[in-house]
């Protein structure tokens, strides 16, 4: 799956979009940073309500390629900024977790 697909397929809003589309290798839904840290597998995509420039910090360090905000969480400029030079597409939706991890999962699937 491409990590446009979270936009073009999914529908998932673009918050920030100045990334590589890369391969996506799979998913992570957690809103405790120190588990992502310990659990998320790079080029992967984290589905979280933590809207905050950290949540970029930990997806950066994890190597994670994207991050989906989930229940319309209102998302600060220091968040969209920090994604941005860390090059991390941020998405915002107003699902919740759970429906996104399905959606993220099957489209997965798909290829």
């Amino acid at each position: 799956m491409k990590l446009s697909a979270l936009g073009s397929v999914l529908g998932y809003t673009a918050v920030q979009d100045d990334y590589q589309d890369r391969d996506l290798c799979g998913g992570y839904t957690s809103d405790l940073l120190s588990d992502v840290m310990a659990n998320a597998a790079e080029e992967s995509v984290l589905i979280t309500i933590q809207a905050h420039k950290n949540a970029v910090a930990v997806a950066s360090m994890a190597g994670i390629a994207a991050i989906v905000i989930c229940n319309s969480r209102p998302i600060p400029d220091d968040m969209v900024d920090a994604a941005r030079n860390e090059q991390i597409a941020l998405f915002v939706t107003d699902k919740n977790q759970f429906t996104v991890s399905a959606e993220v999962y099957a489209q997965l699937e798909q290829g």
